[in-house]
């Protein structure tokens, strides 16, 4: 098995961190999450730096860990167990709302992505979750060209190709697909972004592909540019002809 960013999930309350690790689990099952919730004494609301650090330990892969909170106390704590570790480049602490720093940073890492993406798109949930357009999030910062006129599944003059594809399964890109088309998009070498209506955003963010609100029977447009563009259309297109396994 590939080693992946592990994540640890530090909460006041044992449930709630509980709660975060199995959402986001079901994202990403090969990636190392863990949850640092509660008193270890009573199981009472509360943080504990030896419970945090434990968790820290455990999560770690050899490729880093990201390390979410929900309150700023448990933020001082996870910034304590860091310190503790005494190698500050193996974790980093990342402001986010939890749940949803929690499903991006999972896809990513079980994408394969370094430490310091995994903090990114852990990051970009933050923006994402307080109203930024997906437009100022995920397009534009990559240079490639997002124009239309060429033709679907053939590569224009930039090498960017796109494929129209229905989506089969009932509910459409909810959580789970959205991760799953997140997930085989992650995996290649490639810049791809899903067109739903008049919106665009970037087909390896969850959050923003569960924001178009695409159901089933739906026309979704992806679209790739890079070396394995014609790959991620194979892989999505699969997925969306099985509806996603569901």
């Amino acid at each position: 098995m590939n080693r992946r960013v592990g994540l640890v999930i530090v909460s006041h309350s044992a449930k709630l961190a509980e709660g975060v690790v199995e959402l986001a689990q079901q994202m990403a099952p090969e990636v190392r999450i863990l949850a640092a919730g509660g008193l270890p004494e009573n199981g009472g609301l509360g943080t504990d730096l030896d419970t945090v650090s434990a968790a820290l330990e455990r999560a770690d892969d050899g490729e880093g860990v990201v390390l979410l909170y929900d309150l700023g106390s448990a933020q001082m704590i996870a910034e304590l167990a860091v310190e503790v570790l005494g190698d500050p480049g193996r974790a980093v602490v990342v402001d986010a709302p939890l749940a949803e720093g929690a499903v991006a940073a999972a896809v990513s890492a079980q994408g394969g992505s370094t430490l310091d993406e995994v903090a990114d798109a852990a990051a970009t949930a933050t923006a994402f979750a307080i109203g930024e357009t997906v437009d100022e999030l995920f397009l534009g910062a990559n240079g490639h060209d997002h124009g239309h006129g060429h033709d679907h599944g053939q590569p224009s003059s930039s090498g960017l190709v796109e494929l129209d594809i229905e989506l089969r399964n009932e509910i459409g890109l909810h959580a789970r697909p959205a991760a799953l088309l997140a997930r085989a998009v992650a995996e290649l070498d490639v810049e791809a972004s899903v067109r739903f209506g008049d919106q665009e955003v970037s087909a390896a963010s969850v959050l923003a592909l569960m924001g178009l609100g695409a159901r089933g029977g739906d026309t979704i447009t992806l679209r790739a540019v890079g070396p394995d563009a014609q790959e991620a259309l194979t892989r999505v297109a699969a997925l969306a002809e099985r509806g996603f396994d569901e």
